[in-house]
């Protein structure tokens, strides 16, 4: 019988299925996921697990019915995203302790992790913006500080787990290291997108949090927007993401 047909499946999308196992999540990759891409997401999550965040721990990595997939830690609770929906009326509080696990996340180092600068630069490349646009975004995003601080790269309400041994953070898949100001850019992206009512509170909490400027943060936005480019959903999306590449400078 089929190891997949024994399991619960609990999440899918066009790139993965993720199972319930009774003991374990067990995220199973696409047939034509290649083995790179499932050795890559498991060793930048291995390497994050090191920093002693609270992040559900990998187990193994193996083919189950000819596919692969990573086995995990099964973390329980509710999201972040889900608890904001039930309780709107407490959303400054959940913005604050969104805010205060993201400076824990920066705080932390990994150094073999990739770069966020050189994923980017290659992300820019990638998009079928002009030549001239993609050099303006290039030149930006050379000229902003090079730092070293861990990066979740898709910080979001759905990434994160409350429960009732605490809080976990999911999704380490896009982890970099790099600075912290364009993976708060990022996030404030993902919010504008689906949150807009809050993505301007998150903004103005972090900034008043970690001491950084918001014009500073701002200035990520247009590299940001370039990079999430293809992974738009909708037309509107799409057309929010060109608005933000547009963008010369804010005031």
């Amino acid at each position: 019988m089929s190891e997949l047909k024994k399991m619960n499946l609990i999440a899918s999308s066009p790139t993965i299925d993720v199972y319930d196992d009774g003991e374990n999540a067990v995220k199973i990759f696409k047939p034509d996921s290649a083995k790179t891409v499932v050795l890559y997401e498991a060793l930048t999550h291995s390497r994050v697990e090191e920093t002693g965040l609270p992040i559900p721990k990998v187990l193994e990595v193996r083919k189950i019915d000819g596919r692969w997939s990573i086995i995990m830690e099964k973390i329980e609770g509710q999201t972040m995203a889900d608890a904001l929906a039930e309780n709107p009326n407490n959303a400054m509080k959940y913005l604050e302790s969104f805010v205060d696990i993201q400076l824990k996340i920066h705080s932390k180092r990994s150094p073999k992790i990739s770069k966020y600068k050189d994923f980017l630069m290659r992300k820019i490349n990638e998009t079928s913006l002009d030549d001239v646009k993609k050099y303006e975004l290039a030149t930006r995003l050379e000229s902003m500080p090079k730092h070293v601080k861990l990066c979740h790269g898709n910080y979001s309400l759905e990434n994160v787990i409350l429960n009732k041994r605490g809080v976990f953070i999911v999704d380490w898949v896009a982890a970099k290291q790099g600075n912290a100001s364009a993976d708060v850019a990022k996030t404030y992206l993902l919010l504008s997108l689906k949150y807009p009512e809050l993505a301007e509170s998150y903004l103005d909490l972090f900034c008043k949090k970690s001491d950084t400027k918001k014009k500073y943060v701002q200035g990520w936005l247009p590299i940001m927007a370039a990079a999430q480019l293809k992974h738009a959903k909708s037309d509107e999306e799409l057309e929010l993401l060109n608005k933000w590449i547009d963008v010369v400078d804010y005031e």
